[in-house]
């Protein structure tokens, strides 16, 4: 008897699938694993839970070389700010360039001499709050929008989630979140209109235009562990464990390790894999595999303030992996 993970019958048929793309360093660099454990900003990707642990004010700015060597840049930007004793909003903003694309037609199929970019683009505002000492919870409402110079979509989704930390140092902690949920995007615009005639023995030349199919935006569910050990003084270890239960692709499995050295300078790494992929033949995602991550922070004030800078990367398979750069302030 054999078993599927997934819904391998709907991989390839989502739209706005942008959602799914990881747009910072720390958290790539556990494999997306620490849905149970981030904190911050980054919470608005992998847990808006984590956003209610914003210590005052945190800013963070991540570049990402995508698929290197393809010239695909991603900037992420994001801000939250606490706003009373137990609440944190969220701004966070993801690009993707493509570059400059040759313009084809069915006539030039090998580019009329212009070219024309693509722009992808997504804005969450999220809100979390710390409803007790154990129980954190959180929503975002994410706008997106995909467009070339002939046709355009846009979208909403919604994210929800919750960790619970428990344990005498709260060392335990256990998260869960639904992200992508949202109605049908479908494109339209210039790009889908074209002239005919209405019949051979007559030469009026109409406009019309064709219906797009709309694409549901790519759903799923993530349920995450994580525990911090005390090695000995100003040395901490965290694991991390989720699974991810895919609409639109075969789940996954994440685990990750985050080495800490007097919160100064921390070590990342992390595995990912696709249930029921024995082989580089079997994989649907070439985001599958080892990650690894390096960061550097600093404090600044007297407070508890920091400034950091990160560095991942995540193996890929094809294409020469993914590089990512971004730098914190926490005020």
């Amino acid at each position: 008897m054999s078993l599927l993970a997934g819904n391998e019958d709907r991989i390839g048929t989502a739209g706005g699938t942008q959602l799914l793309i990881n747009p910072w360093a720390r958290s790539s660099a556990l494999a997306n694993s620490n849905v149970a454990s981030v904190v911050g900003i980054e919470g608005a990707f992998m847990n808006v839970a984590g956003l209610a642990f914003t210590r005052k004010t945190e800013l963070m700015f991540t570049n990402t070389d995508w698929m290197s060597g393809a010239d695909i840049a991603i900037n992420s930007l994001g801000i939250s700010q606490r706003v009373g004793e137990s609440s944190v909003i969220g701004l966070s903003v993801m690009t993707i360039d493509f570059g400059d694309l040759v313009t084809a037609t069915e006539n030039l199929p090998e580019g009329d001499g212009s070219t024309f970019s693509v722009n992808n683009m997504n804005i969450g505002l999220s809100y979390a709050k710390e409803f007790s000492n154990s129980i954190y919870g959180g929503m975002t409402v994410r706008l997106l929008s995909e467009s070339i110079f002939n046709a355009r979509a846009s979208g909403v989704s919604f994210d929800a989630g919750i960790q619970y930390v428990t344990g005498d140092r709260d060392h335990v902690k256990f998260g869960i979140t639904l992200k992508n949920v949202g109605p049908p995007i479908s494109f339209g615009g210039d790009g889908f209109s074209f002239q005919t005639t209405l019949d051979d023995e007559d030469n009026t030349i109409i406009t019309a235009e064709q219906r797009s199919a709309s694409h549901e935006i790519p759903s799923l569910i993530q349920i995450g562990i994580g525990y911090d050990f005390v090695l000995a003084e100003n040395h901490t270890l965290t694991a991390t464990g989720a699974f991810v239960s895919n609409a639109f692709s075969k789940d996954n499995i994440a685990l990750g390790a985050e080495y800490a050295f007097k919160n100064m300078f921390i070590l990342r790494g992390g595995y990912q894999v696709e249930e029921g992929a024995t082989s580089s033949a079997d994989k649907t995602s070439f985001l599958t595999g080892l990650t690894a991550g390096v960061s550097v922070q600093a404090p600044i004030g007297k407070d508890g303030g920091a400034i950091g800078f990160d560095y991942t990367y995540r193996d890929t398979s094809p294409f020469d992996g993914v590089h990512s750069l971004g730098v914190r302030v926490d005020i």
